[in-house]
């Protein structure tokens, strides 16, 4: 997938798009260089102002699995996974694929006094070869592990309705970073399906703003690598979309995201959550009674959404022209960061960098982009620089 740039009030405008065969305006932009406001800087060069992604720093959570760690090698050629995307290259696509994978390997079973496979991905998938269930907190975790298998950064995370007198239970899924879209999903790998508004993948926060809004009339459930858009799932006792999304009333993240890596050992389950009216006027119910304020208690709370849908993989590129030298510095919070990397140009040659360097400017424009790619070889949202003469 390619980045699509447009110009608006004298702004390089960029989005993350998944529309197939956009191409980039740069002749437009070095058409509408002459007249556009720009950001000066001393010397015989000036920075065109550029609305890249945004970056919203990680303040909150606290580990990310490690890619080191020769269990995703193996978890995939156990399982033979690469052979599941038959040559698919599109990131989304590929999430799509192994999502569907485990939904038709892995059979729903919620009750069962006795799983077998612990809380480890492997043992449950090796169980559910031979036809054990599961529930929702091992698609959970399975999905966790696949996922950042190829280098797409997943979060574990629980959510319940919290009714008082209705739905009550508590579900567990995950939230997966769409370096496409620029932003985090839900990916729920047992019912195999997310919420959709206007072809855009939802957040767990943006799917709960919309069942609060209107019960989520405005967005759509998808179901499947084809994202069939469905009201409700017959496969669920024809389930609405309605009651799915009421399912992110209250949704907690676990701060701690290695719960592959660091198997058998016990993984830390402090949580945080997000904090708005609705969530200090309301009551939480689960299994028929309120939640206790000791519960709550041990929440971490954060009225900041940026806290929670903080952009991995995402640049912060600080860029000062000097003379005829441009000065770069990038920051990112990057989990398993391989390296930074750049290319002048459209058709250029991606090559790494530091994090601080400086560039030597020489042509009437110089037109710069910058992207992190991680040690599972998964690439970031790209930032772009542009330079012209004065």
């Amino acid at each position: 997938m390619r980045r699509q740039y447009f110009v608006k009030g004298g702004t390089v405008k960029r989005k993350c798009s998944h529309v197939g065969n956009v191409f980039l305006l740069i002749s437009v932009v070095l058409l509408f260089m002459a007249g556009s406001s720009c950001t000066s800087d001393k010397g015989g060069y000036q920075l065109l102002e550029v609305e890249n992604p945004e970056y919203y720093p990680n303040t909150e959570f606290k580990s990310f699995e490690d890619l080191t760690s020769p269990k995703f090698a193996h978890l995939i050629e156990k399982f033979r996974l690469d052979t599941i995307f038959h040559g698919e290259t599109d990131e989304f696509e590929r999430i799509l694929l192994l999502r569907d994978w485990m939904k038709s390997t892995i059979k729903i079973e919620d009750f069962n006094p006795h799983y077998p496979g612990g809380d480890y991905a492997e043992t449950i998938l090796d169980f559910a070869l031979k036809g054990e269930g599961f529930h929702c907190a091992h698609f959970m975790r399975v999905q966790n592990a696949i996922m950042n298998s190829y280098g797409y950064v997943t979060r574990v995370l629980n959510s319940g309705p919290g009714a008082k007198g209705g739905p009550d239970g508590n579900h567990g899924i995950n939230e997966i970073w769409s370096n496409q879209y620029c932003k985090w999903f839900l990916s729920d790998a047992k019912y195999n399906h997310h919420f959709e508004k206007d072809g855009i993948p939802l957040s767990v926060l943006e799917i709960r703003e919309e069942f609060l809004k209107n019960k989520a009339a405005d967005i759509v459930l998808v179901k499947g690598p084809d994202r069939t858009p469905i009201e409700f799932d017959p496969e669920f006792d024809s389930m609405t979309k309605e009651r799915f999304a009421q399912t992110y009333t209250w949704p907690r993240w676990y701060l701690y995201g290695n719960r592959y890596t660091i198997y058998p050992e016990e993984y830390n389950n402090l949580s945080i959550a997000y904090v708005d009216d609705f969530f200090s006027s309301s009551i939480y119910y689960r299994d028929g009674k309120p939640v206790s304020q000791e519960v709550f208690d041990w929440w971490v709370k954060t009225k900041d959404k940026k806290v929670i849908e903080w952009t991995p993989n995402v640049l912060k590129v600080t860029a000062k022209v000097d003379g005829e030298k441009l000065n770069i510095h990038i920051a990112s919070d990057t989990p398993n960061l391989k390296e930074y990397q750049m290319k002048e140009g459209v058709s250029g040659l991606w090559m790494p960098v530091n994090e601080k360097f400086d560039l030597n400017l020489s042509k009437n424009n110089h037109i710069y982009f910058f992207r992190s790619i991680n040690l599972a070889n998964a690439t970031g949202p790209e930032s772009v620089v542009v330079a012209v003469k004065k």
